[in-house]
């Protein structure tokens, strides 16, 4: 069924005091964008271009919520920004190697502007169904007291992999006296000078989150319970990510392992030695097939190397001001910084997950699209934007062209 058969009942009176009702309908001539992150900033530039209209949804009070508003005030890219950058429109040459997360945000800021991109903010999708009766998607959402529901043939999902924050559970943490939050919550080690800080994680975040701690005379002992990856950020001063791209277009991906760690141990040296063990897979073929990113060391091992940084075993239980760790020994400590990682949210909002779970494709069936979900990082998000785009405008354009309206607003029953 196409959108113009869908009896609307539109008068200008409802388009003129739509708030007067606590429950609206909205037909959109085009996709639906879930997500005002990069991701979904990449997919509404590539319809743009292509003339196609999309409503854009974010449950946040702007673009790229989570690089505004739950990363660290020390975090740049880890990678070089030629990898970082979205279609269409680069990074200014001004910007260094590795743009800061204010840079970052500065840049998708342009971005919007100059693609004209308008989201709909502070709207929660509640559910997302596709209607076999009609053929079309139906998108619930919650904004300012008010249901809306929005109907249309194609639903981009962009909200990402680090939609939600991951809380392990830790017997005792509930009657631990010092203070704990999870790393989207820090900001600077400033309020924690003196302090001994447990940091539980050792990925990117735990190690930056550590390395800041210590610039702020914190003192951190960060808990590395499994095996973990880390790389220099560069390798005789070229990216260590791009020599691994570089290699992969000439060599399978177990040799590229292989001459990475070569690598890593010449430059590095033997890190078992300070707590950290390399996994048994290598760290492409880790991240291809478990999505676990290698660590990009910006200077945290040298102070594990001299002892600023302490590097303990797993968590055991909390109690009063300390925590046991399951070697049996038990550390006094002031705070607990959480740097467990992120999930998405989609399960909890969409029925058809396959496409997500599986982490490894961009189209679904009916009409679903995913960005951001391959594991590939920003780039690997571009590139997918870009086929999402191409895709529905190469439909929207052979069936719509006639048809200019971004979407009307009618009344409907539920």
């Amino acid at each position: 069924m196409h959108l113009d058969q869908i009896p609307t009942m539109i008068n200008q009176q409802a388009l003129d005091h739509g708030h007067m009702f606590s429950k609206r309908c909205i037909v959109v001539n085009g996709p639906v964008i879930i997500g005002a992150g990069p991701s979904g900033l990449a997919v509404g530039a590539g319809l743009r271009q292509q003339g196609v209209p999309f409503v854009m949804l974010d449950r946040a009070d702007c673009i790229a919520s989570l690089w505004q508003n739950k990363t660290y005030d020390r975090l740049r890219l880890h990678l070089p920004k030629q990898f970082c950058q979205l279609p269409f429109f680069p990074f200014p040459p001004n910007f260094p190697e590795y743009p800061s997360k204010y840079q970052f945000v500065d840049y998708l800021e342009s971005y919007t502007k100059k693609f004209e991109i308008t989201p709909r903010f502070n709207e929660s999708v509640q559910s997302a169904k596709y209607d076999e009766a009609c053929g079309l998607w139906r998108v619930w959402t919650v904004v300012d007291d008010c249901e809306v529901e929005y109907i249309c043939r194609w639903l981009v999902v962009a909200t990402g992999e680090n939609a939600e924050k991951v809380v392990p559970e830790f017997e005792g943490l509930d009657e631990f006296e010092g203070h704990v939050m999870h790393a989207c919550d820090y900001r600077s080690g400033e309020a924690y000078e003196g302090k001994r800080v447990l940091v539980v994680g050792c990925g990117n975040s735990g190690m930056e989150v550590s390395l800041d701690l210590c610039h702020h005379n914190a003192f951190p002992s960060m808990v590395v319970r499994s095996s973990v990856h880390v790389l220099p950020r560069e390798i005789g001063g070229k990216s260590t990510f791009e020599l691994a791209t570089s290699f992969m277009k000439w060599l399978p991906v177990k040799i590229v392992d292989k001459i990475l760690l070569i690598l890593a141990r010449f430059t590095l040296g033997n890190l078992e030695k300070y707590g950290i063990k390399r996994p048994l897979m290598g760290p492409i073929e880790l991240k291809n097939t478990k999505g676990k990113t290698p660590v990009l060391d910006i200077g945290a091992l040298e102070k594990i190397k001299s002892g600023k940084i302490q590097i303990v075993p797993g968590i055991k239980k909390f109690s009063g001001g300390q925590v046991e760790l399951v070697n049996g020994a038990i550390l006094e400590i002031d705070s607990v910084i959480l740097a467990t990682g992120y999930c998405s949210n989609v399960p909890s909002w969409l029925k058809e997950i396959d496409l997500f779970s599986r982490g490894e494709g961009w189209k679904g069936k009916s009409g679903l699209y995913a960005v951001g979900f391959t594991r590939r990082g920003l780039s690997g998000a571009a590139f997918d934007a870009v086929r999402v785009s191409q895709d529905i405008a190469g439909i929207w354009n052979q069936e719509n062209r006639s048809q200019t309206n971004h979407y009307v607003t009618v009344s409907c029953n539920k």
